[in-house]
């Protein structure tokens, strides 16, 4: 250590500080990084690693290593950085070089973490950024999530023995990008690994220390008030603690003002929908389960929002369905509202096209990293909400006048703003040269002698030849003297007392004065002065406009949710869905329901409906029966999606719907070996089958694709009728159950509430098409060789497959069936007689008007004819 420089010992001082972290040190115009540091930049950034001892005769293993980057261009390789779960210290300068006495003070300005990070170039526009804070104990659980960008923050709690899943459920809610535990959270494994394998999550054990309910409580009175305090759970406190954990953090790490994280939305569990990650995955609805990818996605299909801030409103009604029939129906009457009024809604999406994302923009203002650009675009994004008021005001709608009361023009920020910043503003305010010509006298007057001062010289030349007389009297400047007065030899005799000599020419004098050598200094610090002077008027607007953050907050969402309801509405027309009725009824009634992704992908043919009806009690079970690849799985996500939709409030793909509210939706649809966890297919199958059936209530909503098939027959078979007699009986919970054991279409006759299903086909020789039409009534059997054939399997493969299942089939006493060479399995006339008898069983005769009972004919009529 003592053979150190000071710099160095600085520098490994405030390293012990942030040893976590990689070191951004600045030095002039470069950060630079040093030891590990630099050999970790380096290798992730391909930089190259120098050393910063030049003494030639030290080893290499005695040099120190180091490498730089430009502090200007710093943006782009933190973000890499981050992206690579890295967190990053700024350690700036904080004194000017040239007037420091010694070592120039520096310190660290903020660190920059995956869940901290605020530069557009580290984000995506449609999702956010979330931190988590995650606190449990032995009865209690709280989880914290909060968007710096946009200072959103959401907090819940639970209790029980599946706080653990709760919480769960609640991150693939929220996909945070870092998470803060305390010690018993870092403890639980199935936590740990589900926030790292999963979601990509930075995971840090913030200690027990960072959170203590004394400083919590502290923290958030402080970050949101007293009166935030009250809404919490007064019995459970670890949602406080959990909020304190995060909060403490991002003190720790921001340092600096975090007024914008003003609004807190403490939520009970019930609230809404809750959805596992299984059921998440297998619905498809931000991602697709094999690319990762949006396009395929529900998210996909019903994004048409215009700006970013609605991207990402749309996307939390999509992750957070509403469990409330109130508030279902309200944010399907403002769907409604739009869809009617074609003309309005297109105003509102023009208006709405090319907005900025005035959630970060006034998050990045507050936290003093915005710049002019910044300004300039929420200045031309202000400008673009009168005509959104103009036309929310045209609709009576009960949310959309709420919303156009929320939506403040901002008419005056905007006008601030034009004042002060020009139009096209350069990147860096540190440079100059964004000031609007015209509103600061001084900003004009050093500009005009930094073009070349011809002004001010024209103005002091004519004022000198005005005082002294001399006519040809001129005012020069060069590289020796700087700025001179040149006097002709005639006039020598007119020239002041005051002007000093500089020297002497053939046919005159040249001289300076005072008001010269002033001009002079001003013209060389003009550059140095007027920077800071344009950075000085710009920190008095940043501080304006922060001042008004609460005010621009709630005009961003408010444009917001517009938008995304614009955005609903919009898919409704185009893709011709109908607004659903929801209740407390607990039914399912879908006539002509259509799977909202699968409809969209296809291209060269029409997608098939299908009607749906499972009721509280009666059609509570579904047993569907049916080869692969016919449409059974399609047909049971689309139901689950629908559900979802009409509970986010959306309209839905379907000619009518009625949806009873369901409080959850679980799936268990394909299987794969999880070989990390040492788990084979039929174990991760039973895992996930066991936590529906401990966590299902009589409000959920099962999708169970092909249960047991990892097993042997017997075995799988007696594990799928236990599970379905246990879901209908037990949990009583609506049920569509897939299945190729043939067996359990027995069930319809003894287990209550349930009804066999098939999906329909047509053979003709050993052709098979897929009719995707669900029929009541069970499969005769499974066309498993007919579908391998489809799948392309070698022809004496096929046909030794038959030989060997008709063998099976007559060793155990069933009678072999080939597949009919002419006939088709189920004919088009079947089809519509089918649809007819399902009609009239769903029909209630005894409250039928006499027009509704002759309406009702026709259309049987209609589907037979």
């Amino acid at each position: 250590m003592a053979e150190l420089t000071p710099m160095m010992k600085q520098y490994l001082k405030i390293k012990e500080e942030n040893k976590d972290s990689i070191l951004f040190f600045r030095l002039g115009d470069f950060y630079e990084m040093f030891d590990e540091d630099a050999r970790t930049a380096s290798q992730e950034l391909d930089l190259t690693l120098t050393s910063r001892d030049k003494d030639p005769n030290k080893s290499a293993e005695e040099k120190i290593p180091m490498c730089g980057i430009p502090y200007h261009a710093s943006d782009s390789y933190i973000a890499r950085l981050i992206a690579k779960g890295y967190k990053v210290a700024i350690c700036e300068q904080m004194e000017d070089p040239a007037t420091a006495k010694g070592l120039v003070k520096r310190d660290i300005i903020r660190v920059i973490t995956p869940g901290t990070v605020i530069d557009s170039a580290c984000l995506e526009d449609k999702s956010s950024n979330f931190l988590c804070g995650v606190y449990l104990d032995s009865q209690n659980a709280g989880v914290a999530f909060c968007d710096i960008t946009t200072g959103k923050t959401h907090l819940t709690s639970c209790s029980g023995r599946e706080r653990l899943e709760h919480v769960i459920n609640e991150i693939g809610r929220f996909s945070p990008a870092e998470a803060i535990l305390n010690d018993a959270a870092a403890s639980e494994g199935q936590l740990t690994e589900t926030l790292r394998e999963r979601f990509h999550c930075r995971v840090e054990n913030g200690g027990e220390g960072r959170f203590g309910l004394k400083a919590a409580e502290e923290h958030i009175a402080m970050q949101f008030g007293r009166e935030a305090l009250s809404r919490l759970p007064v019995g459970n406190p670890a949602a406080a603690m959990a909020l304190g954990g995060l909060l403490s953090y991002l003190y720790e790490t921001q340092k600096t003002t975090l007024s914008h994280i003003n609004d807190l939305d403490y939520y009970e569990q019930g609230r809404f929908m809750e959805l596992d990650l299984t059921a998440r995955r297998n619905l498809e609805l931000t991602e697709t389960l094999r690319g990762k990818e949006k396009k395929g996605s529900l998210l996909w299909v019903l994004d048409r929002t215009k700006t970013a801030m609605g991207g990402r409103m749309l996307r939390s009604f999509l992750e957070r369905p509403l469990l409330s029939v109130t508030a279902i129906q309200r944010r399907l009457s403002a769907v409604s509202a739009l869809v009617e009024d074609t003309a309005a809604r297109e105003e509102i999406v023009a208006a709405l096209t090319g907005m900025g994302d005035l959630e970060r923009l006034i998050g990045r203002i507050v936290y003093g990293t915005a710049g002019a650009r910044d300004m300039a675009a929420l200045r031309a994004s202000a400008e673009r909400l009168p005509a959104v008021l103009e036309q929310l005001g045209r609709f009576t709608d009960r949310r959309l006048g709420e919303l156009a009361g929320e939506l403040d023009p901002l008419t005056d920020l905007a006008e601030e703003i034009a004042a002060v910043i020009g139009d096209e503003p350069p990147f860096s305010v540190r440079e100059g040269g964004f000031i609007r010509p015209g509103y600061d006298a001084e900003v004009d007057r050093l500009r005009d002698i930094l073009s070349g001062g011809k002004g001010v010289i024209a103005g002091i030349e004519s004022q000198e030849r005005e005082k002294t007389g001399i006519r040809t009297l001129k005012v020069g400047y060069n590289k020796v003297f700087g700025y001179y007065i040149e006097v002709s030899r005639s006039a020598a005799d007119k020239v002041p007392d005051h002007y000093i000599r500089k020297q002497t020419l053939a046919n005159g004098e040249r001289y300076i004065t005072q008001e010269l050598k002033d001009l002079e200094h001003t013209i060389l610090t003009a550059s140095d002065r007027v920077k800071a002077l344009e950075y000085e008027l710009f920190t008095r607007l940043r501080e304006k406009v922060s001042a008004q953050a609460v005010r621009i907050q709630r005009t961003a969402a408010a444009a917001a949710e517009a938008d995304a309801l614009c955005s609903l509405a919009e898919v409704a027309v185009r893709n011709h869905y109908c607004c659903p009725s929801v209740d407390e009824s607990g039914a399912l009634e879908i006539h002509e329901g259509r799977h909202p992704v699968v409809e969209r992908m296809l291209k060269d043919s029409l997608f098939v409906p299908n009607d749906t009806f499972m009721g509280e009690k009666e059609n509570r079970v579904a047993i569907i029966t049916g080869p692969n690849m016919a449409g059974k799985s399609t047909y049971m996500r689309q139901v689950a999606l629908i559900v979802l939709m009409a509970q986010m409030g959306s309209f839905v793909p379907a000619a009518s719907a009625r949806i009873g509210v369901v409080d959850r939706i679980f799936t268990r649809i394909g299987a794969s070996d999880d070989l990390a966890a040492g788990q084979s297919t039929f174990m991760v199958e039973m895992t996930e089958v066991s936590e529906i059936l401990h966590q299902a209530t009589s409000r959920s909503l099962l999708i169970l694709d092909e249960i047991g098939r990892g097993t042997s027959t017997f075995d799988g078979m007696s594990i799928a009728r236990a599970v379905l007699e246990y879901c209908a009986e037990k949990k009583r919970a609506k049920t569509l159950f897939a299945t190729h054991y043939h067996e359990l279409t027995e069930l319809e006759n003894s287990l209550s509430g349930a009804v066999n299903y098939n999906i329909a086909v047509k053979t003709r020789g050993e052709d098979i098409i897929f009719l995707r039409k669900i029929l009541p009534g069970g499969a005769d059997r499974s066309y498993g060789i007919e579908v391998a054939r489809l799948a392309g399997l070698p022809a004496k493969v096929v046909e030794r497959a038959k030989m060997i299942l008709k063998e099976l089939e007559e060793a155990n006493g069933v009678q072999y069936v080939a597949p009919r060479t002419e006939e088709p399995q189920v004919s088009l006339s079947a089809v519509g007689e089918a649809e007819v008898l399902d009609a009239l069983r769903r029909c209630q005769v005894e409250t039928l008007t006499p027009l509704e009972a002759m309406n009702l004919l026709y259309q049987l009529k209609q589907k037979l004819s």
